[in-house]
C-alpha cells in the first residue's frame, strides 16, 4: 500500500468542477506543481513507516491544496500520488522494471508521464498487458469475497501487519421482499 492512489485528485476534481475525475489529465496536464504543498503532503508519518502497512483514503487530506487553482491543485495531487509510489518503492528489495498502473489513474496521461520519470522504469496500464485496467480492483474484491465465503484468510501478516491470518467481510443477503 503506497498511500491514497489517484483518490485525491478524484475528490479534488469532483470538488472543483462537478467532474468525477480529471479527464485525460486536463486540469493537471495544464497546471504547476505547488512544491510546497507537495511537500508537506510528502511528510506524513504514514510513508516513513516500513512495511507490512496499510490505510484509509482518508487519512489524507487535500487541504494543502485548497487555496491553489484547479489546474495548479490537480497538478500537485497528481505529483502527490507519484511521490508516494515513488516513497514506497524505497522498501522494496530491488526496484522494478516495469510497473503496471490500474484504475481511473491508468487513463490519465499526466500520472503516467509523472510516474516514468519519477520511476526511471517501464510504465504501462494494465489494458496494455491484457489486463483490464477498469475491473482489475472489482476482479480483486471478487476474488476476496470468495475467499471471504469459504472462510479462507484476506489479510495476513506480511502484507498489513495482522498478528494472523484473518478473514473478513460480512454477508448480507437481499430480503425476500427485495428478492421478489
Amino acid at each position: 500500500d503506497t498511500g491514497p492512489g489517484n483518490a485525491l485528485l478524484d475528490d479534488f476534481i469532483r470538488a472543483r468542477t462537478g467532474l468525477s475525475m480529471d479527464t485525460d489529465g486536463h486540469f493537471s496536464g495544464a497546471g504547476r506543481i505547488d512544491i510546497p504543498a507537495l511537500q508537506g503532503l510528502l511528510e506524513h508519518e504514514y510513508f516513513d513507516r516500513p512495511p507490512p502497512k496499510s490505510l484509509d483514503r482518508n487519512a489524507f487530506s487535500r487541504a494543502a491544496v485548497d487555496r491553489l487553482t484547479t489546474n495548479d491543485g490537480a497538478a500537485t495531487l497528481a505529483a502527490f500520488t507519484v511521490g508516494a509510489v515513488a516513497l514506497g518503492a524505497r522498501f522494496l528489495p530491488e526496484a522494478p522494471g516495469l510497473w503496471i498502473v490500474a484504475g481511473g489513474g491508468a487513463r490519465n496521461p499526466t500520472l503516467m508521464t509523472l510516474l516514468a520519470r519519477r520511476l526511471k522504469a517501464e510504465v504501462k496500464t494494465a489494458d496494455a498487458i491484457g489486463w483490464s485496467a477498469a475491473a482489475l480492483e472489482a476482479q480483486a474484491f471478487g476474488y476476496l469475497a470468495v475467499r471471504a465465503l469459504d472462510g479462507l484468510p484476506l489479510t495476513f501478516p506480511g502484507t498489513t501487519g495482522v498478528e494472523e491470518p484473518v478473514t473478513g467481510g460480512v454477508l448480507s443477503r437481499p430480503s425476500k421482499a427485495m428478492a421478489d
